[in-house]
């Protein structure tokens, strides 16, 4: 070790170094303290330290029949899918068939708005043709898509006319949108094959996940995920059946386990799969956020001095500076499903959570402090008051 290594080491702070990860028992303790708190009926927690996957457990029922939840039940991804479309997307960058900053309109053959819907799933993206009256789609870019950015709201069908809109300039600020993301997906399986797309993001998908060992994960329905399946329970206690989803769709259809999503990541933190530029660009701060909470769309600024400083957009995720440094983390969330990746670039250590009851999401503050430490990640701004909500 070169004596200016040592002085730089010497000079970190304590805190940015990390505390040393618990034992797998004190996890497990702290696991049921969080699940009886919030009343959960079922949690699966992995640590990923150093780049690799180290503990992974499941703890409680699957269903209301209280069948076990195992480290391979089948577990609904939610919208960490968004995740693994833009590190796929990262990958076409570095294959030359797409560029983040040139506009969607020259990757498609024909004007977005001419687009009639999918023939086989009528509802797989949006209405397109509804933009014919708004020239700024043309603006539009993959990076907006993969920063909450275009200027759609989460989805076309939650506006009140049930039609697609561009509610701000496009690239100007962040607002969550699913949509946007629906959008990439259109882009890549529909755009000019002689570039290279044209492709279908399930196949691009799974060659990700088959090359990492995610043998249990996908982002349409399989039957195989019938045996040992996670059904969930809302915010009220009461059973939901788990949705078997019939078409790909990049804003959430992904199903996993956690021992498959621990692989992936693991290879997100460290790179696996990307070329330094592009891994390094994924957390790279990209847009500003202003806004007091993710949820609901739309929401007005925050005064300057109350936005905080270090809390932007990277791509297919957000990015934040804390006690350990850099971080970034996504979550998933619906109406039975609580999930959080939360990862610190400088000691390639993350914490993943699914949970197949959504009251367990208050707890996930304390439970990722308790194993990584203080990071800063921003879960008041994600949760808001409705952590554990549905």
């Amino acid at each position: 070790m070169t004596k200016k290594l040592l002085l730089a080491l010497l000079c970190l702070p304590v805190s940015s170094i990390g505390q040393t990860i618990p034992t797998g028992a004190a996890i497990d303790a702290q696991v049921k303290k969080v699940m009886s708190s919030t009343h959960a009926n079922g949690m699966a927690v992995a640590v990923v330290d150093k780049g690799k996957v180290g503990y992974v457990q499941a703890y409680g029922i699957r269903n209301a029949k209280g069948d076990p939840l195992t480290v391979d039940t089948v577990m609904y991804g939610a919208s960490i899918t968004k995740t693994v479309l833009a590190y796929t997307t990262m990958q076409l960058v570095d294959q030359g068939k797409l560029n983040l900053d040139t506009p969607i309109k020259d990757d498609l053959d024909h004007p977005l708005t001419s687009y009639g819907p999918d023939p086989v799933f009528p509802d797989k993206h949006g209405p397109y043709p509804d933009l014919a009256g708004d020239p700024r789609w043309e603006k539009i870019t993959p990076r907006m898509c993969l920063t909450h950015s275009t200027g759609f709201s989460n989805f076309w069908f939650i506006e009140p006319d049930q039609k697609l809109h561009i509610h701000f300039d496009p690239g100007t600020r962040y607002s969550y949108s699913g949509e946007g993301f629906i959008l990439l997906q259109f882009v890549i399986e529909h755009g000019r094959k002689a570039q290279g797309l044209g492709v279908d993001v399930g196949d691009l998908t799974n060659a990700n996940f088959n090359r990492l060992g995610m043998t249990r994960t996908s982002l349409v329905w399989r039957p195989d995920f019938a045996s040992n399946l996670a059904d969930g329970w809302n915010d009220k206690g009461q059973p939901q059946e788990h949705d078997r989803r019939s078409k790909v769709r990049a804003a959430g259809s992904m199903d996993t386990t956690i021992s498959d999503l621990a692989k992936f990541a693991a290879a997100l933190v460290s790179g696996d799969g990307l070329s330094a530029a592009s891994r390094a660009e994924m957390t790279r701060p990209q847009l500003h956020i202003t806004t007091a909470h993710q949820f609901p769309p739309f929401g007005p600024d925050l005064p300057v001095s109350e936005q905080r400083k270090d809390l932007s957009a990277g791509l297919g995720v957000v990015v934040f500076d804390g006690p350990q440094g850099h971080g970034f983390f996504k979550g998933g969330h619906d109406g039975q499903t609580a999930n959080t990746m939360v990862c610190i670039e400088a000691s390639q250590r993350c914490v993943v959570i699914l949970s197949n009851d959504v009251r367990s999401e208050a707890g996930f503050a304390d439970l990722v402090r308790f194993i990584l430490g203080d990071t800063g990640v921003p879960y008041g701004w994600e949760y808001g008051a409705f952590a554990g909500k549905s």
